[in-house]
């Protein structure tokens, strides 16, 4: 096996995408614990804001009906939406707080409630939020509250270069990019790293694509297999990932 570079967390963080999309219903509270006891360190999921503004986990953010046309989440208070919508709060008091959360805001107005939720329930967990958005500048008013901020994008809308890009993240305030595994390379993430700005990978399915991802030095990668994640991430460093209880 090749020799690993250095990643910017001591510990990159596993995270579950949408739970154990590959073992379970996605975004179910089942599918958040069994990543957790399958060993994830992190979990990944979209948040949405319903009618009376609760911050609810969800991928496409609607709500179909086997009569008549579907209709987004946001029409819906929460007590309207399907069972199987977990709110934040309802992830938190089932999963606990000792781990990683990624959370793709959709709704303007989703990460000011996202951390009201979790300032109120597990302020403890703050430094261990990652709030990701597809343009970072929408993320500069949550500068200050204690939440991670990522820059969730692509290698090629950087059209200023991944080099100004990240000097802009670092003197923002911007903590973290998150780009998609085909655009990673070792070189890319040190140029992140001298930055001192945080590298996560995503749609990482394949045991090959994640110890790759793991030897570049990538801080956190995503994937549905929760199983095959572990198993590479202890192969490359060494070490077990602890289980969740």
């Amino acid at each position: 096996m090749q020799q690993r570079l250095p990643s910017l967390l001591d510990d990159p963080i596993a995270f579950g995408h949408r739970g154990a999309r590959a073992h379970a219903q996605e975004n179910t509270l089942v599918s958040f614990q069994l990543a957790l006891r399958l060993g994830a360190t992190g979990l990944e999921s979209d948040v949405w804001l319903s009618a009376d503004g609760v911050p609810v986990l969800d991928h496409d953010g609607v709500v179909r009906r086997r009569i008549g046309r579907s209709r987004p989440i946001s029409t819906y208070e929460r007590p309207l939406l399907p069972a199987h919508v977990p709110t934040l709060a309802e992830l938190i008091e089932r999963c606990g707080s000792d781990y990683h959360l990624s959370l793709d805001l959709k709704d303007p107005g989703s990460g000011a409630a996202v951390i009201d939720v979790v300032e109120q329930i597990a302020p403890a967990m703050l430094p261990r939020l990652w709030l990701c958005a597809p343009d970072w500048r929408t993320l500069l008013p949550l500068r200050g509250r204690g939440a991670k901020l990522v820059d969730s994008t692509r290698l090629s809308r950087m059209r200023e270069g991944a080099e100004r890009r990240a000097a802009t993240l670092a003197s923002e305030g911007i903590d973290a990019v998150n780009m998609h595994h085909s655009d990673w390379n070792g070189g890319l993430v040190s140029l992140f790293h001298r930055f001192e700005r945080v590298a996560f990978g995503w749609d990482m399915q394949d045991p090959y694509v994640l110890s790759n991802a793991l030897l570049m030095g990538l801080d956190g990668v995503y994937s549905d297999w929760v199983d095959r994640m572990i198993d590479a991430y202890t192969a490359v460093l060494g070490k077990p990932v602890r289980p969740h209880d």
